[in-house]
């Protein structure tokens, strides 16, 4: 029997915390739910989770302090904000802590789940179907740890900051199309996973920085373009 994916709640809001939690576990899952930042921190630590739904306004911690605490321990996770509010600054600076979605209340609980499972299956498939090893100029790039290396220098990368990686080295010196990658990374091709995308590809170009062969530049109106001489993929 398959083993049911373990949630992370944290939702401050007494009766909305009680029914996600029962609809998650009614769709499958095994949900802890905690009402505030600190305690659902403490969890995480002591618990072993496939995905943390935060919400982010929440006392004693907020999302953005849970989740940016979660990514110092842990940079592979998926996180889902939810939040009432909806100003572009804050759903951005859930993006750049690396936050892999953001759903504005109200929401369905439908919905919750069809995001939920669109990105554990997209964790789930990145096993043994991609390159396991790429070699970019000076670099060398594990997609399977998620670790970019040059000489003595180990890089971590975020789940997210890996697979726009990894498309970028699949379209080496060719243009990887925005939508192409908005879709295959984030589903939707909306105007703030757009936003998202570009703060991920602005940390993507620091991570490269050290050797200056390699540039990622701006096609407008397209996509991207990764530049590297002699990229060699291992499978």
């Amino acid at each position: 029997m398959e083993e049911r994916m373990r949630i992370l709640l944290c939702e401050d809001d007494e009766n909305l915390g009680m029914l996600l939690r029962e609809y998650l576990q009614a769709k499958g899952f095994n949900a802890d739910l905690f009402a505030d930042g600190e305690s659902g921190y403490k969890a995480f630590l002591k618990g072993k989770y496939d995905i943390c739904v935060l919400d982010v306004m929440m006392p004693k911690k907020d999302g953005y302090a849970v989740a940016q605490e979660i990514r110092n321990v842990n940079s592979e996770v998926p996180i889902i904000f939810l939040t009432a509010k909806s100003l572009k600054d804050d759903i951005l600076e859930g993006f750049k802590i690396g936050a892999d979605d953001y759903i504005t209340k109200p929401f369905s609980m439908e919905e919750l789940v069809l995001r939920i499972e669109a990105i554990l299956r997209r964790v789930k498939g990145k096993k043994g179907k991609e390159v396991t090893m790429y070699k970019i100029g000076r670099f060398t790039f594990d997609t399977q740890k998620q670790v970019l290396m040059i000489d003595d220098k180990v890089t971590k990368l975020t789940t997210k900051e890996s697979e726009l990686l990894s498309l970028l080295c699949a379209h080496v010196n060719t243009i990887l199309e925005r939508n192409y990658a908005l879709k295959t990374i984030w589903i939707d091709d909306n105007y703030f996973n757009a936003r998202s995308m570009d703060v991920y590809i602005t940390k993507l170009r620091k991570h490269l920085k050290d050797d200056p062969s390699i540039e990622i530049i701006n096609i407008h109106g397209k996509g991207y373009k990764l530049i590297a001489p002699d990229v060699e993929a291992q499978n």
